[in-house]
């Protein structure tokens, strides 16, 4: 049997939960290296005499370094491989973060900041890149979506960890809660050991002998090339490749899509207790908000996880868009209304973001070819990150000069841009093999697929 069956219709092994672990790890450090500065920020600034405009270069240092990392990471990775750049960002987590422990100044902790963020920023396509080519395609979706999970995971983490070191590590308390990125670094590092190089990208090299032993190794003998879905000969795509022809419209379509999605979620993310105050709820109505609000981003990216497949892709993004903007454009319209329905509206956004939130990771992944699905990610994941930035710098500025109800209709706003634009551009690679998802003559943006396979998967 296993001479005919491709090596996306196989089930899961253990080899896929593991890769799925060492993958997901970069997501968790992600979550947790953003999170982990605004727990100890209240201890760092009067250690090292910071000013405000240092507190706020710090506390953005990480994002900053995630838009040069995605970049960085995704050529490296298409270039080199995906077996060598997986071991780069664990390595600066371990090494920016222990040395976070002895800084002395607010420049040298920028700097470590904004390497521990480009180390971030590199993780984002290689580990996907990796995931998403060994993955079968039935597992593709909810494995890849599983990351998003595991970001709030991580940022969970942080707050519990951050909290109890402040409480009781003593005066240099901070300093070991930033330096307790390096454990997870470490952590990361050891598990990643021993991964193969990825089989499609030895393939886009001409490097069949090495891909067909690997195959062999993590399948079993049975398995060879044969039963990796064909593969179109390698044109020797260019970054450049993104901006042309079709790959020019899908990569706007990634970048537009995934800047509209996080854009308002890190900005009502950062602000929650300030956004709540603003719409009038204070006291334990404020801080039982922030906690529900939390609880229901990690619900709705886990019901969008069960609904990637069975819904599909195209879909599960429209109806996100759809319903997330509404609650935003209520929150506007009824910003002085009864506090019941101020938390409604704001948990009604948190879950309903969920499908949008998961899918940044699986389209990009889906539908680039092995030789640019890296440099798409990076890209992606950089500019996903201005977006991030621009929104949890303007929030505060937003509230003071227009107020809460103009601020949620900006929100609103930027989240029917995503929904027009996913409209028109959104493709559906639900139960297609990878190949088939990538290539250009199967563009369906308006034709969602049910049950149907390309002639590679029959």
């Amino acid at each position: 049997m296993s001479n005919n069956i491709s090596v996306e219709d196989v089930p899961l092994n253990r080899f896929h939960r593991l890769l799925t672990v060492r993958s997901g790890g970069g997501s968790f450090v992600d979550g947790y290296v953003l999170s982990i500065i605004g727990i100890a920020m209240t201890k760092v600034s009067p250690a090292l005499g910071l000013s405000p405009f240092w507190e706020g270069l710090i506390a953005a240092s990480a994002l900053i370094g995630i838009f040069f990392g995605g970049f960085l990471g995704g050529a490296l990775t298409d270039r080199l491989g995906r077996r060598m750049i997986y071991f780069v960002g664990p390595t600066l987590f371990i090494v920016c973060s222990i040395a976070q422990f002895w800084v002395q100044s607010g420049e040298v902790l920028f700097a470590l900041r904004f390497l521990n963020g480009v180390a971030v920023g590199i993780e984002y396509p290689v580990a996907t890149a990796f995931l998403v080519e060994f993955m079968p395609k039935k597992s593709r979706g909810p494995c890849l979506a599983t990351l998003t999970i595991l970001w709030f995971a991580g940022a969970a983490t942080a707050y519990l960890v951050g909290d109890a070191i402040l409480n009781f590590g003593g005066a240099d308390a901070w300093r070991y809660t930033l330096a307790s990125t390096a454990v997870i670094g470490a952590l990361l590092f050891l598990v990643r050991l021993g991964t193969p190089e990825s089989p499609r990208w030895l393939i886009s090299k001409g490097r069949h002998k090495e891909a067909e032993a690997i195959i062999r190794r993590v399948f079993g003998s049975g398995f060879s090339l044969k039963n990796l879905p064909e593969q179109a000969e390698s044109k020797n795509l260019s970054f450049a490749s993104l901006l042309h022809s079709g790959y020019g419209k899908r990569m706007a379509f990634v970048t537009i899509f995934w800047m509209c999605s996080v854009t308002p979620v890190f900005a009502v993310y950062a602000f929650a207790p300030k956004v709540l105050e603003a719409l009038h709820l204070s006291g334990d109505w404020a801080s039982y908000g922030s906690i529900a609000i939390t609880l229901l981003f990690v619900v709705g990216c886990i019901i969008a996880t069960r609904l990637v497949n069975t819904l599909g892709r195209r879909k599960l993004l429209l109806h996100s868009f759809l319903w997330s903007g509404l609650a935003l454009l209520l929150l506007g319209a009824l910003r002085d209304g009864p506090s019941m329905i101020i938390l409604l509206m704001f948990g009604a956004y948190a879950l309903f973001i969920g499908g949008a939130q998961v899918l940044q990771l699986v389209y990009p992944n889906e539908i680039f070819p092995t030789e640019i699905r890296a440099g798409a990610v990076g890209v992606g994941t950089s500019m996903s990150r201005i977006g991030a930035a621009v929104g949890t710098y303007l929030v505060p500025i937003s509230l003071q000069s227009m107020g809460i109800g103009s601020t949620m209709y900006i929100a609103a706003g930027i989240t029917f841009i995503g929904l027009i634009v996913s409209w028109f551009l959104a493709p559906e690679t639900a139960a297609r093999d990878l190949n088939d998802a990538a290539s250009l003559d199967s563009d369906v943006s308006q034709q969602p697929i049910s049950g149907t396979f390309s002639k590679h998967s029959r």
